[in-house]
């Protein structure tokens, strides 16, 4: 699929083959839309759209800060310039927190809405972990990304697999270390708001990966008990990054889902 940049400067991959419904992909913090190659290629045959979020990937931050709203209406403002009236929303991590924030806004926008490695009420502990992360990538050294890949794939996996393990950490290392702090900021400090996830009203599947050590299954299990309308399926064998390292698996929970709402 070839780049293209939307009149606000959204960097996106938009692969058309029908008039159903576009899959509509969601990155985490400090990725791009490149992380979804694995579904971009099992999708081949669906409407896909990927984009990288602002201060991401090609995509330009001009702002001084930035907040929840910023990236809504970034989404908003891209389906909307490709008048893609309803949407099938996946969002992984951050993007799950932006397609949640998108979904309480915009049901009728949505054919389905899918949440994959969500966080949902950290204890203290998890609090606690995840903000001296953000103290340590502050720092800006090799071993805060490859830490980030030590939770987000196996050892196994990423042994078996260098170029995948390459090409992420790539990612990572390329990223602008100011923007990148002020979206990793917004992950790290979020405080989850159950008045807005009962304001989502569209089918959703809440799924995360059997060994996620951030986004655990309990809490997508508490998170599926929030949103009405909402299942969840546990991944298993995956880490965080279970879209990339168990793609099967996660790409046939997707298809299942996507097309029992496609109608």
């Amino acid at each position: 699929m070839s780049n293209k940049i939307d009149a606000f400067g959204t960097s996106y991959s938009f692969n058309k083959v029908n008039e159903k419904n576009t899959i509509v992909f969601i990155h985490g913090v400090g990725l791009s839309k490149e992380i979804w190659d694995p579904q971009i290629n099992f999708f081949k045959d669906y409407n896909t759209l990927t984009y990288d979020l602002l201060g991401h990937g090609k995509t330009p931050l001009k702002k001084s800060t930035i907040n929840m709203k910023n990236f809504t209406r970034q989404l908003l403002r891209l389906i909307n310039e490709l008048k893609l009236s309803k949407i099938n929303l996946i969002g992984f991590s951050l993007g799950a927190l932006i397609a949640r924030h998108f979904a309480s806004e915009y049901n009728d926008k949505l054919n389905s809405l899918i949440l994959l490695g969500s966080i949902y009420k950290r204890s203290e502990e998890q609090k606690r972990i995840i903000e001296n992360r953000l103290e340590v990538a502050k720092m800006n050294k090799p071993a805060s990304k490859k830490d980030a890949l030590r939770r987000w794939l196996s050892e196994n996996f990423s042994k078996k697999n260098p170029n995948i393990y390459k090409k992420i950490y790539s990612i990572l290392d390329k990223n602008d270390r100011t923007n990148f702090l002020k979206s990793y900021a917004i992950f790290v400090k979020y405080i989850d708001d159950d008045n807005m996830l009962k304001k989502i009203n569209v089918n959703t599947l809440i799924t995360t990966g059997e060994n996620d050590v951030g986004s655990t299954p309990t809490m997508s299990r508490n998170l599926s008990k929030v949103i009405q309308k909402s299942k969840f399926i546990e991944i298993k064998k995956g880490k965080h990054l279970c879209s990339i390292e168990c793609a099967d698996d996660v790409n046939i929970t997707f298809k299942e889902f996507i097309d029992q709402n496609n109608g």
